[in-house]
């Protein structure tokens, strides 16, 4: 009987950042189909090729670490176990995009991943209590399974009309935001550089104020606040600090942690088309447009990148 060979590469759980970040886009897209009136079908679109590439993802993925005997060493594992949460945050946001068309079925994948995101999330937590980690192993990546999970639990609870369960999320995210953060700040600030593969994870860093922005308008009703204030002048210093950064991540060989930019990026310019619309800046169906292609364009340029690096080889990490 023929025996299939062990694949030659090493599928790490960040390979769900693909699957994020095109489901990032789409609620860029979704959401300027509420406020300049944008076509719905860049949005249907980016959602079946994230849902596509999540399920294709979940199946490699599986079958790699299976095959690799690897099951019982990815939650543990200090550098890729946090990657491993988004196998369970992408579907809520499927759930939220489900919910207009078949609002039973959309609210029950919702909740079901949300039940998921927070198990995980309390597992891997007490996980990080219990093992002894260096501060150096750390990276931006710790804030998914809790802070990145927490706050789109809460924006996807708002949208659904789970008001209160949208409050809990938002402390549960913003609170595990503060104190995961202080960590990965003291972490960046004090410790040698990020090894190489990883520096891309610091735009993770961009995220929480952004994702949190979009979360408190869902909650909130789309009025700017104190909150929503606060929120966005912590985003412009991470963005600033993006624009630093760029030599440093060109360091970075490309491979699947390049995909920590989209998800985050895309968040930034859906908390810019919020933005736009409840200010009613002048302008506003062109400046959206403009946000719109250049988050497409980025996630393009990334796609492009991804597809070249799998024909040559390169883009996946070797096992071994």
């Amino acid at each position: 009987m023929r025996r299939d060979r062990p694949s030659p590469y090493r599928l790490t759980p960040n390979l769900f950042g693909v699957g994020f970040g095109v489901a990032g886009l789409a609620q860029a897209w979704a959401l300027a189909e509420d406020t300049v009136d944008a076509p719905s079908w860049p949005a249907d679109v980016l959602w079946i090729s994230a849902a596509v590439i999540w399920l294709v993802t979940v199946a490699a993925y599986l079958r790699n670490v299976i095959g690799q005997g690897r099951l019982r060493t990815e939650l543990p594992d200090a550098t890729t176990g946090p990657f491993t949460s988004l196998a369970v945050i992408v579907p809520m946001l499927f759930g939220i995009a489900l919910a207009p068309h078949a609002r039973v079925a959309g609210r029950t994948v919702f909740v079901v991943f949300l039940v998921l995101t927070v198990l995980l999330g309390g597992w891997l937590t007490g996980l990080w209590i219990r093992v002894d980690t260096r501060l150096d192993q750390w990276h931006p990546g710790y804030f998914l399974p809790t802070v990145a999970g927490g706050l789109i639990a809460a924006e996807g609870s708002a949208m659904l009309g789970f008001t209160t369960l949208a409050h809990v999320m938002l402390g549960y995210g913003v609170i595990c935001w503060f104190v995961l953060g202080s960590i990965l700040l003291v972490r960046l600030f004090t410790q040698p550089a990020l090894p190489p593969p990883l520096l891309p994870t610091i735009a993770i860093e961009l995220a929480p104020p952004v994702v949190a922005g979009n979360a408190w308008f869902a909650i909130n009703g789309g009025r700017l606040d104190i909150v929503a204030a606060f929120l966005a002048g912590y985003a412009v210093l991470m963005v600033l600090v993006q624009l630093t950064l760029v030599t440093t991540y060109r360091r970075s060989p490309f491979g699947p942690g390049y995909w920590a930019f989209a998800f985050s990026y895309a968040s930034a310019f859906t908390d810019g088309v919020h933005w736009l619309g409840i200010e009613h800046v002048h302008g506003l169906d062109s400046l959206t447009y403009v946000l719109l292609a250049l988050a497409t364009a980025a996630l393009l340029a990334l796609a492009y990148r991804t597809i070249l690096g799998l024909v040559r080889g390169t883009f996946l990490p070797r096992s071994g």
